[in-house]
């Protein structure tokens, strides 16, 4: 039996719905903008009070009644009882036409961002704390089931809202699934790392990795500066030496991240850098663990578990610090991304990524960075970003042309 995850996190307080300055469509009134905020809201801390209580089932009856799924066909009287009281607040004619009115759409949108963020941080408030069991296996579930929940309830709903909740349901369900799985993760390599027989045997097999090939392989992909490599090298294996704790390894990972994205702190410049340092430590992790392969290494099986836990762990602290450098919720961040990846009618899906990059490069990314790990700080270049043993998650096809030289 699970206990249910803390709730002591109210909901946080929507934004004002911002009109810009358009004229309200034709049949609904300031009433019915007022309306639809009081109900959303209502909405919003309903399915926070199941959620909390782990009754994930009900998300999708909370959906259903909001969205007035039922209404032509009432076959319960409580639900019908429901809609009539709805329908009195917001008749569903008005919720129709609000549901293709833009300023309501991103209004609505901010809403979720807001409202699965809170949930999030709800259900997971610590990625690398043991999860029970039935409660990670609950989460997943609901996780694969809500945009089907979603789509199903919002049937008579406008494609134009459709598209907004989808988005952003799916953003969440991505955060569910990646956040479960880090966590698994998480405590299946405490045991390595607690075995001083097995870090004994991942220190003797990392002592006869060639680093110098590895370097001259990864150089022309990554263009890492040798003493920076070195530098990351020999801190994994002193880290790894000392038998530290996965709550001390993961502070070893954030100070990395910390130092080699704080040069671009405030610059627009900065999303583009934390990606490329992301595709670039899991490249050089990559050839590390080839490495470990073709030496046929007796501690491969720790290496490999290691690394899937440093992906995931630092997809999660990129993906956090783009998020604060832009002022948004990591939520919302990957529900623009998943707005543009799966938008459902695309004019030309490869466009907005295009113009993105663009918009990305307009500011050039400064040419140094430091590292600092105590003492002198080294300088090396945004291209020379790696720390030992990871994989990468992320849609490596499209980083990996942005961080070729320019012929």
């Amino acid at each position: 039996m699970c206990t249910p995850p803390d709730a002591s996190r109210s909901l946080p307080d929507f934004t004002e719905l911002d009109l810009q300055g358009k004229v309200l469509p034709e049949g609904v009134g300031p009433g019915d903008i007022k309306a639809f905020q009081v109900l959303y809201r209502e909405h919003c801390e309903a399915i926070v009070d199941v959620m909390v209580n782990l009754q994930f089932t009900l998300v999708e009856t909370l959906w259903k009644t909001f969205w007035r799924h039922n209404l032509s066909q009432p076959s319960e009287a409580p639900a019908l009882a429901v809609h009539d009281e709805a329908e009195k607040r917001l008749p569903k004619a008005s919720l129709v036409l609000l549901s293709k009115f833009e300023p309501v759409l991103q209004w609505t949108k901010r809403c979720d961002h807001a409202l699965y963020q809170g949930l999030v941080e709800i259900l997971i408030p610590d990625v690398l704390r043991p999860i029970p069991s039935a409660l990670t296996q609950a989460i997943r579930n609901f996780a694969k089931s809500l945009e089907s929940w979603l789509t199903h309830a919002m049937v008579h709903i406008p494609e134009e809202m459709l598209r907004v909740k989808v988005a952003a349901a799916g953003a969440f369900a991505q955060t569910l699934r990646r956040y479960t799985s880090l966590n698994h993760l998480a405590q299946a390599a405490r045991a390595v790392l607690q075995n001083t027989a097995q870090i004994n045997q991942m220190l003797s097999d990392l002592n006869r990795v060639d680093f110098a090939n590895v370097q001259e392989q990864a150089s022309w992909v990554c263009r890492c500066e040798d003493r920076v490599v070195q530098r990351l090298e020999q801190d994994f294996k002193v880290t790894l030496q000392q038998q530290n704790s996965l709550e001390q390894w993961a502070a070893w990972l954030d100070g990395v991240v910390s130092q080699v994205l704080k040069p671009y702190q405030g610059s627009a410049g900065f999303p583009k850098a934390a990606k490329l340092f992301l595709l670039k430590w899991s490249f050089y992790s990559s050839m590390v663990i080839r490495d470990l392969t073709l030496r046929s290494a007796a501690s491969f099986g720790s290496f490999h578990l290691i690394r899937l836990l440093y992906d995931e762990y630092m997809y999660y602290l990129i993906e956090h610090r783009v998020a604060q450098a832009k002022g948004e919720t990591p939520i919302a961040v990957m529900g623009e991304f998943a707005n543009l990846a799966t938008s459902l009618n695309p004019l030309d899906p490869d466009k907005d990524e295009e113009e993105e990059e663009e918009e990305e490069s307009e500011d050039e990314l400064p040419q140094d960075i430091s590292l600092a790990a105590g003492g002198e700080s080294p300088a090396l270049g945004p291209e020379a970003l790696e720390p030992p043993a990871k994989l990468a998650r992320t849609d490596t096809r499209g980083l990996f042309v942005q961080a070729l030289p320019s012929s």
